[in-house]
């Protein structure tokens, strides 16, 4: 049966470029590999289909003479008509052209199948054609394939672990490096689909999203928080404990503090991976008044005015 036009196969112009042709291959070769449909013998020969097209059109000098009309799809010479030599095969005679390739003779170098897939046609029996010599098929290097995992703010911050399945039906567990930012993407070496023609395989990236947290924010490797106080801490002064990426931790909170005071906690932030320091974490301060208000608090607010007062607004340029 006859083999169908390559270009058709690879889906691509006869004037594409040999990176057209190959992006093509590569794009369909990932798509039919048999290894991602084991025992789909239709997909087998439709990856068959590809690789001979791609085989053909990847070499210059073979697609030249296709597209003069001097080879077919298969690669074999193009029978232009009967000459006058006679030769005798198996005690006939008969008339042929003078390219003993067409016949499948000593002088027909290449057997285009065999070279595709499995190496060269041992001479000399049957079923030899697998294990011969020759030229190698297409050396392709396996495709990489993406994957996506999901961790909570605290996890990406100090290092964890989560299990994918790989498209190989494998499961593996990936380390989650501390520090790890939203978004990274980590490389898994040759896990990804399988080369051809002896070619390593691919890699699969696995690409961290990280979940925000409800009071910690990052910065480089610094970790932010707004933290509330009371208004007798806030006046008097006290100790309180912060929460950190590590845990709560104590923090003294000095008398007269004010909503937008920053405490800088040293070495409480995420370890940078470059320097393999870790940063700070800075608390930003919040006076909270009582809800519902206090009635006593009030009143004596209210006696403390009439005699005290101060201009918050004049002072920052406000008025």
């Amino acid at each position: 049966m006859a083999t169908r036009d390559p270009y058709s196969v690879l889906g691509v112009s006869r004037s594409a470029t040999a990176d057209d042709i190959k992006k093509a291959y590569r794009k369909l070769a990932k798509q039919h590999h048999p290894d991602l449909k084991p025992g789909d013998s239709a997909n087998e020969e439709r990856f068959k289909e590809i690789s001979a097209a791609y085989t053909l059109l990847s070499d210059a000098e073979k697609r030249a003479r296709f597209d003069r009309g001097e080879i077919d799809s298969s690669g074999q010479e193009r029978h232009a008509g009967f000459g006058t030599r006679s030769r005798t095969s198996r005690g006939r005679a008969y008339t042929g052209t003078a390219d003993d390739s067409f016949f499948g003779g000593a002088a027909g170098g290449d057997d285009w199948f065999s070279d595709l897939f499995g190496g060269g046609r041992r001479r000399g029996g049957p079923g030899a054609g697998a294990a011969g010599g020759g030229s190698a098929g297409p050396k392709v290097r396996g495709s990489d394939i993406s994957y996506s995992v999901t961790v909570p703010f605290i996890e990406a911050a100090n290092g964890a672990k989560r299990r994918i399945n790989l498209s190989n039906g494998k499961s593996i567990d990936v380390a989650i490096p501390p520090g790890t930012e939203n978004e990274t993407k980590l490389r898994l070496k040759g896990q990804g689909l399988p080369g051809m023609g002896g070619m390593p395989n691919g890699d699969a990236i696995v690409e961290v999203h990280v979940e925000a947290h409800p009071f910690f924010t990052r910065q480089d490797s610094d970790i932010h928080l707004e933290l509330p106080i009371t208004l007798n801490e806030a006046v008097l002064g006290a100790t309180i404990h912060v929460p950190t990426i590590s845990g709560k931790v104590a923090v003294k909170v000095p008398a007269g503090a004010n909503t937008g005071s920053v405490l800088r906690l040293r070495g409480r932030g995420v370890m940078n991976p470059a320097t393999k320091q870790p940063g700070d974490q800075y608390v930003k301060l919040k006076v909270v008044l009582p809800d519902p208000p206090d009635a006593e608090l009030v009143s004596f607010v209210e006696q403390w005015a009439k005699t005290r007062s101060y201009d918050v607004r004049k002072k920052a340029g406000l008025e």
